[in-house]
């Protein structure tokens, strides 16, 4: 009696040579599993991909993950080493007063900015993602709509001035900046600098009529102890799905907030209706899909009943039957997966092709990942074993004396 690994050797050669011999019925039976498999694929990658850009495009823009506080309060560091301890905080950095986050910007009588605003920053900034540098001492990263009224470029020097009312005289402050950067308009569309928080503070204290040496103005009132506050702060979430969490902890602090969460709730809600507009789909056509092999299969046996009784006659137990059956499903399953794989490939560039020339997209809209294949692998694997179980059942029926009712 041969080894269970010869056996099966033998058993899979004629199931292959059977598949090959009846080549026009099992062409049918994988094509018919093709025109389901592919346009799943085409479905499920248009529906990921969709969602996938949504998301990038969500997750690329930075400020989608801001939550702008709306009303100024009296905070300390203290205060903000515990917003930053919260697990949905990306980044935190604190603000003064509105009134001392603008000041001019010049670099000749001819090109000035009048009234930029000014950014406290640090490193992690989401804003500065893309820039090579952040703002230490007197040096400022300008917004690309900035650097283009002052005309200038990475490595210029300006001139920051800021005036203040003291004692009845006006008092104007100047202080020598250097560019460490340029920030790309999609980033801040608005003319502005981000500057290092230390520098903020030095022009809030400045317009509360402190002297400060600094900005080369000697008059005022002595520093002294001067307690630091923050009026608010710059606060980003650590991702999408934590900017309602942010929300919801600053508000239980009662500080009115401001954020995108209804985009982000609103590709939330497509990726949700895709996915059972996807799941409902999927499920209609795998039913259809098992129903149609197995008819095909019940059929096949039916008309095979003199083969299989002869192949029971000659020794071929229940198990090495249920094993023919199975490698057949199993090679038309992989053959058709691996065609429905090449359509959808074929089918993706080409929505990726005519969507990319559009205005209705930028880069790929179709596609599936390495898992999302192995997935889909499995299902339809799945469903070719369930084609099995119900081909086997009919199978086991066939009894050996068949073919010599027959002969």
């Amino acid at each position: 009696m041969p080894s269970p690994p010869k056996r099966f050797a033998l058993i899979a050669r004629l199931a292959l040579q059977d598949l090959w011999h009846d080549r026009q019925v099992s062409l049918c039976i994988a094509a018919a599993l093709v025109a389901v498999i592919a346009p799943l694929l085409l479905l499920f990658g248009l529906k990921h991909g969709v969602v996938s850009q949504l998301q990038r495009e969500l997750l690329d823009d930075p400020r989608n993950l801001e939550v702008r506080m709306l009303t100024s309060g009296s905070y300390d560091n203290a205060w903000l080493a515990t917003l930053r301890e919260q697990p949905e905080v990306g980044f935190v950095i604190g603000q003064t007063r509105s009134l001392n986050t603008q000041a001019d910007l010049l670099k000749d009588a001819q090109r000035f900015v009048k009234g930029a605003e000014l950014i406290p920053s640090a490193p992690g900034d989401p804003l500065l993602a893309d820039v090579a540098h952040h703002p230490q001492g007197d040096q400022v990263i300008l917004s690309e709509p900035a650097a283009r009224r002052l005309e200038v470029a990475e490595g210029d020097h300006l001139t920051l001035a800021v005036s203040r009312r003291f004692d009845g005289q006006l008092e104007r402050g100047r202080l020598a900046i250097d560019v460490a950067g340029v920030l790309e308009a999609s980033r801040f569309p608005r003319p502005a600098a981000f500057v290092d928080l230390e520098l903020l503070i030095e022009l809030e204290r400045f317009r509360d009529g402190h002297a400060s040496p600094r900005l080369g103005v000697e008059n005022g009132l002595a520093r002294g102890d001067y307690p630091l506050r923050y009026a608010r702060a710059r606060v980003y979430a650590r991702e999408g799905d934590a900017v309602q969490g942010l929300v919801e902890w600053l508000e239980e602090q009662h500080i009115d907030t401001a954020s995108r969460l209804a985009e982000i709730e609103n590709v939330r809600a497509i990726n949700k209706v895709l996915a059972l507009v996807f799941g409902v789909i999927a499920a209609t056509a795998l039913a259809g899909c098992m129903a149609s092999m197995s008819g095909a299969f019940l059929a096949n046996i039916d008309r095979k009943r003199r083969e299989y009784a002869v192949l029971r006659l000659l020794g071929f137990q229940r198990p090495a039957v249920a094993t023919f059956l199975a490698v057949q499903v199993g090679v038309l399953t992989l053959l058709a997966f691996v065609v429905g794989l090449g359509l959808f490939a074929l089918g993706s560039a080409v929505f990726n092709r005519a969507l990319a020339t559009s205005n209705m997209s930028a880069g790929v809209v179709s596609h599936i990942t390495p898992l999302h294949a192995v997935i889909a692998l499995m299902l339809t694997l799945g469903v070719g074993l369930l084609v099995v179980v119900v081909g086997v059942a009919r199978a086991y029926g066939i009894q050996p004396s068949e073919s010599l009712r027959e002969a």
